[in-house]
């Protein structure tokens, strides 16, 4: 038996519960991991509150993220003992998540847990610092550099936005943060921001063009935020999209693509293929120093992972959250 964060829906009503479940009510995989960390992400929450039609199937686990020991498999890439990551691939979504003391999943998900992290420090980072990490990584092959002047960050205080902020100050890029939060300023420099603005300076209806600001951004906030980043972005600027936190509309015009040269670069970190995986993890083991990550993590039990989904989506956590199985 092990305990899982459990979703089911019945007569149209979602019900979430800590359940108590047997090994053999497991989905289909080649491989079962005990799981020792996993995480709660915005995308978490919305499938645990019912705020978004993230679950495409009930009843469901949820938990796009884990690291864990493998108990059992029939792959010949993962033994028994070995330890293993994963982020995404409609985990939590389509198949049984990470929310739970044992996970069984397809063998093509995994990737060897990075040598750089503990699985506790890896959930520390997960599909928020793996998201961050490709997004900088694209902002880099758009020939995007530090000396080209100033990179913005949105939604600063989440878990991608902290990590994008980390990453790119490593990188010596000058970062702005925008936040909703103007109290956590001292925090965001404290990751390496040198500026920080009000969200509200972005998030209303603007211009298709306005003047020229930011040399590359990371946004993770989607609707008129994006439209604004994108108006206020330099000459032949990338910006690298990966959220929708204001929304999944784009009220935006063509005129910072045609007029300026701006590219928009979308950011899918579910399914993304294993090289790339494997270099974002590399990366992230260079530039991120393992004990500076309590500063973005805080760390929960199963049993109280259901009730920080509100706080989440409602932005009263900041950085990341950690859940520990062990």
């Amino acid at each position: 038996m092990f305990n899982a964060v459990f979703i089911d829906k019945q007569d149209g009503e979602q019900r979430v519960e800590i359940k108590s479940l047997d090994e053999s009510e497991l989905p289909d995989g080649d491989v079962t991991v005990r799981v020792q960390s996993s995480t709660l992400n915005y995308k978490d929450a919305l499938a645990i509150t019912g705020k978004g039609p993230v679950v495409k199937q009930f009843p469901m686990v949820p938990g796009i993220d884990l690291s864990g020991v493998v108990e059992e498999s029939s792959a010949s890439d993962f033994k028994p003992g070995d330890t293993v990551l994963l982020n995404g691939w409609g985990v939590g979504e389509k198949h049984w998540g990470g929310l739970a003391e044992k996970a069984r999943l397809d063998s093509r998900w995994l990737i060897p847990q990075p040598a750089a992290f503990t699985p506790y420090q890896s959930m520390a980072i997960g599909t928020a610092g793996y998201t961050a990490m490709l997004a900088v990584m694209a902002l880099e092959s758009h020939g995007v550099t530090p000396d080209q002047g100033e990179i913005l960050v949105t939604g600063a205080n989440g878990g991608v936005g902290s990590y994008a902020i980390t990453l790119l100050a490593r990188l010596g890029y000058h970062v702005v943060a925008s936040t909703g939060r103007l109290e956590e300023s001292e925090y965001l420099r404290g990751l390496g921001a040198e500026g920080v603005i009000d969200r509200h300076e972005l998030s209303e209806p603007g211009r298709p063009l306005a003047k020229e600001r930011w040399a590359g951004a990371i946004d993770c906030v989607g609707s008129h935020t994006l439209a604004n980043v994108l108006a206020s972005t330099k000459y032949d600027g990338t910006v690298a999209c990966c959220g929708l936190a204001q929304g999944m509309d784009l009220p935006a015009s063509v005129a910072p693509f045609i007029l300026r040269g701006v590219t928009l670069a979308g950011i899918d970190s579910v399914m993304k293929p294993l090289a790339y995986r494997v270099e974002a993890w590399r990366r992230l083991g260079e530039l991120l120093d393992p004990e500076q990550l309590t500063t973005i993590t805080q760390s929960l039990t199963l049993d109280q992972a259901i009730g920080a989904a509100d706080d989440l989506l409602e932005g009263k956590i900041r950085g990341r959250v950690v859940v520990d199985m062990t």
